[in-house]
């Protein structure tokens, strides 16, 4: 039986589908995020997330927002945000795709970028490149909660750059592979590992299906 951590709690179902394919399965939430307080003095007619964070701090100012343009970073996000009466022009399924469509298509119109107080910077040092307005606002913090894992892992599932910064502050990496939610992520553990997997899509069930897809050939 392979040992998997999971570095955020997953949900019974997505749990018990690891379970039947043979794992068994440690979960810890290695971050922790928060809604901060921020205004909205200056918002352009086009939004853009790059997390399901950032809609959900946002929401408290729906009636502001709901009549502007959304671009967003991956599935979930979009769905959160259609659930909530927002129009999605554009998904990506990574924040390079996203900041290159934006340049190509979109880049005579002006963006605010919701996101934490943690973010990489793919997406605005593109869209500066391209000339493409651009204004930030935090909405949320992305606190790390590292957690000391002791017994022997096979695999470790990452679903962002701060959950594997967060597992590297009390553990290392060595032979374990590392399934990541998208290539940002994986980027992340560059010099620290080479044996990564990356899911085909940036959803949970993709790392997941990627993860049994991996040990089932190795059987």
């Amino acid at each position: 039986m392979h040992t998997l951590l999971s570095t955020k709690k997953l949900t019974e179902k997505n749990k018990v589908k690891l379970e039947n394919s043979g794992f068994l399965v440690v979960e810890k939430n290695f971050i922790k995020t928060k809604s901060i307080p921020f205004s909205l003095n200056e918002v352009s007619e086009n939004l853009i997330f790059t997390s399901k964070n950032a809609v959900k701090s946002v929401l408290p100012f729906k009636k502001e927002l709901i009549d502007k343009s959304a671009f967003c970073v991956g599935e979930k996000t979009k769905k959160q945000l259609e659930k909530n009466g927002f129009k999605v022009i554009f998904q990506a399924e990574n924040a390079e795709t996203l900041a290159n469509k934006i340049s190509e298509s979109f880049n005579h119109l002006r963006f605010t970028f919701f996101c934490g107080n943690i973010r990489k910077e793919t997406l605005p040092n593109i869209l500066k490149e391209n000339q493409v307005e651009l204004n930030e606002i935090v909405v949320y913090k992305t606190k790390l909660k590292s957690h000391k894992i002791s017994i022997k892992l096979d695999g470790i599932l990452f679903f962002s750059p701060s959950g594997i910064k967060s597992y590297l502050l009390e553990n290392e990496i060595k032979n374990e592979t590392c399934f990541c939610i998208g290539n940002t992520t994986a980027e992340t553990l560059n010099g620290k590992t080479s044996n990564i997997i990356i899911a085909k899509k940036h959803k949970i069930e993709a790392v997941l299906k990627a993860c049994i897809k991996y040990f089932k050939q190795k059987k």
